[in-house]
């Protein structure tokens, strides 16, 4: 019998929270579920986790070299057998009832891609909505102008590019749709944004019941200047595309603005940091925002960008 979803996680030495993912994909009710763990050339216990469960289940494939998080989304995505899709990250974690509300919630508006809430589960255990639930009740779908007009660098904590959507096995493979493996942060904002700009039509689950555990260390959380300059590559190619309107092109120019200013901050601060003071004036000189971005203390700032640029 074909599995209503097929829940797939990208690892990569996950083997301290692998079981946990697992299981609360497992538990989910109302749906039958086949998970799909993609590892990505794991050097700890990752894949003898995984693989300890039932492999009508669980299914574990191994990569031969390391891809990144689209790269294993990708091989993931091709063995998966799901009516529907959903992506499940290594150290996160579902509410029981969420992928039935979703389905249930797009089937009825004749939507092809499903989003909901995030739990913010921080390290001491407390956690809280990451959009607050009024704003999602008022949004019943996402548009794609919607989804790159918040995810701007320095303008919030957290975009609309860190949802976890749920997509329609049968409109992926139409839509000929597949991650960006040159990405390692923001390969899910592309790869919705893509579905977005190809004609899926996303409906909002205001209900908080996805769990995003922030975990020190993690890649997502640590911008990187080179992790910018990708982005902006992917977008380049986005634009090449697909055919936006004009909302989603006026959004597009603002999400674009922030990214080189981000970038011309990045290097602003790896000069500052190499004691480089003539690189760092030409960063300045190229891009006066640079300078004004350092009126907030630099750790300050860094801080914000390792939260604002992410998937």
């Amino acid at each position: 019998m074909q599995p209503d979803v097929s829940v797939l996680i990208a690892a990569f030495n996950a083997e301290g929270s692998i079981r946990r993912a697992i299981d609360s994909a497992l538990a989910q009710r109302g749906v039958a579920v086949e998970v799909v763990v993609a590892d990505d050339c794991s050097s700890d216990r990752t894949v003898e986790v995984a693989a300890s469960y039932p492999k009508d289940r669980v299914r574990v494939v191994e990569l031969d070299e390391n891809r990144g998080p689209g790269g294993a989304r990708n091989v993931g995505l091709a063995v998966a057998s799901g009516r529907w899709v959903a992506v499940l990250d290594a150290d996160d974690t579902m509410h029981p009832e969420r992928l039935a509300r979703m389905i249930g919630r797009a089937e009825a508006a004749g939507a092809e891609i499903a989003v909901d809430n995030l739990e913010v589960v921080r390290e001491n255990g407390g956690g809280e909505p990451m959009f607050a639930p009024e704003h999602l009740e008022a949004l019943p779908r996402l548009s794609l102008a919607e989804l790159i007009g918040t995810s701007l660098l320095f303008e919030s904590t957290f975009s609309y590019g860190y949802m976890k959507p749920m997509f329609e096995r049968r409109f992926l493979d139409a839509a000929g749709l597949g991650y960006d493996e040159t990405l390692r942060i923001g390969e899910d904002y592309i790869f919705l944004a893509s579905a977005l700009a190809r004609g899926g039509r996303c409906v909002v689950e205001p209900g908080t019941f996805y769990r995003y555990h922030l975990r020190a260390g993690s890649i997502s959380r640590v911008l990187d200047l080179s992790h910018v300059e990708a982005m902006l590559r992917a977008d380049a190619t986005f634009l090449r595309l697909h055919d936006l309107d004009p909302e989603a092109l006026a959004a597009q120019a603002r999400r674009t603005r922030s990214l080189c200013q981000g970038a011309s901050f990045l290097a602003l601060v790896r000069h500052l940091k190499q004691r480089a003071p003539l690189k760092a004036a030409g960063v300045a000189l190229r891009d006066p925002a640079a300078l004004r971005h350092l009126r907030m203390p630099i750790a300050a700032r860094l801080r914000r960008l390792s939260t604002a640029g992410a998937d």
